[in-house]
């Protein structure tokens, strides 16, 4: 990117040798957000070694496990619930499913803009947990209840003249389900963030365990969207939704009960004030000085301290290192001459950390939209998948029929098995070949499970055509099982690219912005899921003609052609996965948040790569 400021006298050596005695940082209006807080107990008391860690990590993923297990039994059944009884035509069905997980995840923004800003994560999580509860509850009453949805009709049969849920039926049901997205939506980025702070960065000890954290995180989502897809769905197939909402209540209220049993030992870090303020600080400033020059010395700027840092592993103290992207924004720090008398407001003078945040959110961006088709994948095995599976032989015995939506258990059973043997074999077999704590880095594991992703959709495609052409030529339906393995192929892939893109966001944030940064990822779930319902439209209408109708127009899968759609999102993962490898390198790390020790970590001297150099990595 050019660059906005004349550049004079720029060190481009290969390395800077950083002091790690010296501490101190500017000052400035706005800078809270950014400045290292102390984490304090449920009391407000500043926390005691004894605080956080593991022991207390996990009642998170406790609580994680049993939301994930409420809210997974809805979501990936729901398309069954929206057509069968609520009578929506299929591909109307298909896009409440997916509008209903994207708003979820949209959210999630919100919760993490509370949290950071207003609330706490602890709090958030208390909050908007009860508001979730409260969704299924309605959702309960309204499944069990006879006049608050259709009179019962076969959608396979009678098609269109089943009577669709309008007015107050239809009212209620999406209040419901509003409820549950609002809650989960919003405890979703700050169960993860939560969970991370119980690993201080000070902590070398600590800090060191982050990454094994998140892959338990993962395992922990893992079983419980196993239980969802077995247990739970089977009771919704059996005992119907009305029970099924109820067992999710109940499964939801277990996941308060957990995170409240842990109160006493958490590490919580108290929200820091409006985290847009700061920010935006940062463009006015950086506008209204548009016509100035930037220092030919970086050390200049204000509240820039890149020389003398306590950068330690064992005392980050919140600084960021100057970088040289987006340098038009380090105008905000250029002090002018009035202000050297007097203070200037912090709307026209930031320092280097605040404007060093600001540059990361906008590098983190590309990443972040390179995700999209990746959940718009997903959002198909949640929707069209399972339609799928109930147009195929779901016997399993002559007493027992697999339920469509519990093929979605697959990847979960495998990852249940890999993701603990990524953790006690890869990672410290790739870890001797990298050096990197966590084996390899967040951007190669997104890439890796990008790659993987598309390979999902080639085995859809032929599995579909195959199936279409059993049912068309030969009036026979082929196994549930033969769509396994595009949904084992999927999990291997978000297993990489899921914990990578949640790693690579909250390493990329200092305190006070971790749960909207982590919010981000969710929100890469809400665009996926969006742009499937968007897809899908326009599919229909560029593929509809006077002598046929659209590729996922019709109710009955013999008669779409839902195999093409799927080679079409092949094609499309192809064409993201070479966008990412583009940005990722591109991006530059800010050399504060990843430094490539060659001491020991709470010695006197770290070594820093230079911003030239950091972020250029192979990713696969």
């Amino acid at each position: 990117m050019p660059s906005h400021c004349q550049k004079m006298d720029h060190d481009n050596t290969s390395s800077t040798r950083v002091n790690v005695k010296g501490g101190g940082g500017g000052g400035g209006g706005g800078l809270s957000m950014f400045s290292f807080n102390h984490s304090v107990d449920w009391k407000g008391r500043p926390c005691k070694p004894s605080h956080g860690g593991m022991r207390a990590a996990i009642f998170v993923l406790g609580f994680q496990a049993f939301e994930i297990m409420a809210i997974a039994a809805v979501g990936n059944n729901l398309i069954t619930y929206v057509f069968d009884v609520m009578h929506f035509p299929l591909s109307t069905s298909a896009n409440i499913v997916t509008n209903f997980v994207g708003t979820i995840f949209l959210l999630s923004l919100l919760g993490g803009f509370l949290s950071d800003s207003y609330l706490g994560s602890f709090w958030t999580i208390i909050i908007f947990g009860f508001i979730e509860l409260s969704g299924f509850i309605l959702l309960s009453v309204q499944a069990h209840l006879p006049q608050l949805r259709p009179a019962d009709c076969n959608m396979r049969i009678a098609g269109n003249s089943c009577q669709e849920a309008k007015g107050f039926q239809a009212l209620i049901f999406f209040v419901g389900l509003y409820l549950v997205a609002l809650g989960s939506g919003c405890v979703k980025p700050n169960m993860l963030s939560h969970g991370g702070d119980q690993f201080p960065g000070d902590d070398p000890k600590q800090s060191s365990k982050l990454s094994s954290y998140f892959n338990a995180a993962y395992f922990s989502f893992c079983v419980g969207e196993l239980i969802a897809l077995t247990i739970l769905v089977w009771v919704q197939t059996h005992s119907g939704m009305h029970i099924g909402f109820g067992v999710s209540g109940a499964v939801m209220a277990m996941a308060l009960v957990s995170l409240i049993c842990g109160t006493t030992f958490y590490r919580n870090k108290p929200p820091q004030g409006s985290i847009f303020t700061p920010i935006a600080q940062v463009f006015v400033a950086a506008i209204t000085k548009r016509k100035q020059v930037c220092p030919s010395k970086p050390e200049l700027l204000h509240g820039n301290k890149s020389d003398v840092l306590n950068l330690n592993s064992c005392t980050v103290a919140g600084h960021l290192m100057h970088t040289e992207k987006f340098r038009f924004l380090d105008k905000a720090c250029i002090m002018t001459e009035d202000g050297i008398t007097r203070k200037q407001s912090p709307w026209k003078l930031c320092t280097v950390a605040q404007v060093e945040q600001v540059k990361i959110i906008i590098s983190v961006i590309p990443i972040f939209a390179c995700t999209i088709i990746f959940n718009t994948i997903l959002a198909q095995l949640q929707t069209f998948a399972v339609k799928q599976g109930s147009a195929m032989s779901t016997e399993l015995t002559k007493n027992f029929k697999v339920p469509p939506a519990s093929l979605q258990s697959i990847p979960y059973i495998t990852l249940i098995f890999v993701v603990p043997l990524y953790e006690a074999l890869f990672v410290p077999f790739a870890r001797r070949i990298t050096g990197k704590e966590s084996g390899i880095s967040p951007l190669q594991r997104i890439g890796i499970g990008l790659f993987l992703a598309t390979f999902s959709m080639v085995t859809a495609a032929l599995v579909e055509n195959n199936r279409r052409k059993m049912a068309e030529f030969s009036n026979q339906k082929i196994s549930i099982f033969w769509i396994a393995p595009q949904f084992l192929i999927f999990g291997l892939s978000e297993m990489f690219t899921a914990v990578g893109l949640i790693e690579f966001f909250y390493k990329q944030s200092l305190a006070g912005m971790q749960s909207f940064l982590t919010a981000m990822t969710y929100c890469s779930y809400s665009f996926g899921f969006f742009f499937s319902s968007v897809l899908v439209s326009v599919v229909n209408k560029i593929t509809s003609g006077l002598s046929h109708k659209g590729w996922l127009s019709e109710n009955d899968l013999n008669k779409d052609r839902l195999d093409l759609f799927y080679w079409l999102l092949a094609v499309l993962s192809v064409i993201n996965f070479f966008n990412y490898i583009f940005w990722s390198r591109w991006y530059v790390y800010n050399p504060t948040l990843e430094p490539t020790q060659l001491h020991d970590p709470c010695g006197e001297e770290t070594k820093f790569k230079s911003s030239k150099n950091i972020g250029d990595e192979t990713i696969v």
